[in-house]
């Protein structure tokens, strides 16, 4: 229980909690106030669309976010707070918010197997994930968005703000150096389900339209972000997250 305020003393008060000092000041009994401590909760929402298995630049944008998430996850439990992880997307896991090591362990266990067991056919779009996350939070009061944002719809931004009225969001944006940036002029081999194709991109008008058509989705989720003040960081492949991390979740962090 934390010291809320104190009071004039009222018929029924608990003379345990009676103010002693501020009753020698003022002349009047005074009761102290107590609240009960919140303990924080965080749930990560963790992107494992299709769009996430893809990456040109030391490990795929999956890979990254799961660091991320792990890092995340001992973070807080060190702070003190439980942590929840619920996977949208090809994987649908949902792990309650749990408190100590037990609780980061959990989070690092779901992220390590991969979730095969737990397999989509179809992906899931980011309103329908966060309409989710709104009646499964399982009383986090914090929560960690990490996703590309390929699968950002225009209904996910109604989704997010009402998740911002029922706790703290936090956006994680996860993209490829190719999603940022400019290519440089060059032949491109691409590999999907083991078909290979090869994309020339040598003029800049070209280079320019394959990077906004690539990035599309990190520049949308971005943007939402903006627009509602939700606190937003982008992290590239190569990133170490955990600078991220902190600046998203430390204390009093606003933007």
């Amino acid at each position: 229980m934390d010291y809320a305020e104190s009071r004039i003393y009222q018929p029924g008060d608990d003379v345990r909690r009676l103010d002693w000092r501020l009753t020698a000041r003022s002349g009047r009994l005074h009761t102290k106030l107590f609240q009960e401590e919140r303990e924080g909760r965080l749930l990560i929402l963790l992107d494992t669309n299709q769009s996430m298995r893809f990456g040109t630049r030391v490990r795929f944008k999956s890979v990254q976010a799961a660091r991320a998430a792990a890092l995340a996850a001992w973070y807080v439990v060190r702070a003190g707070e439980r942590v929840g992880l619920m996977e949208f997307g090809c994987v649908d896991r949902l792990l309650r918010p749990d408190a100590g090591p037990r609780g980061a362990l959990a989070v690092c266990g779901a992220l390590s197997d991969g979730g095969a067991d737990r397999m989509r056919e179809r992906g899931e779009s980011l309103s329908d994930a966060l309409s989710r996350a709104h009646r499964l939070m399982h009383g986090a009061n914090r929560v960690l968005l990490i996703s590309d944002g390929l699968e950002a719809d225009d209904a996910a931004k109604g989704r997010l703000l009402d998740l911002t009225r029922k706790a703290g969001v936090r956006v994680l944006v996860v993209a490829d150096a190719l999603e940022l940036s400019l290519p440089p002029p060059g032949r491109y081999p691409l590999e999907h389900e083991g078909e290979r194709r090869e994309v020339a991109l040598f003029g800049e008008r070209q280079r320019r339209e394959f990077q906004q058509r690539l990035g599309a989705g990190q520049a949308r989720l971005n943007a939402m972000a903006q627009s509602l003040g939700i606190p937003h960081r982008t992290i590239d492949t190569t990133a170490d997250p955990l600078d991220a991390i902190l600046a998203l979740l430390a204390p009093g962090v606003r933007r």
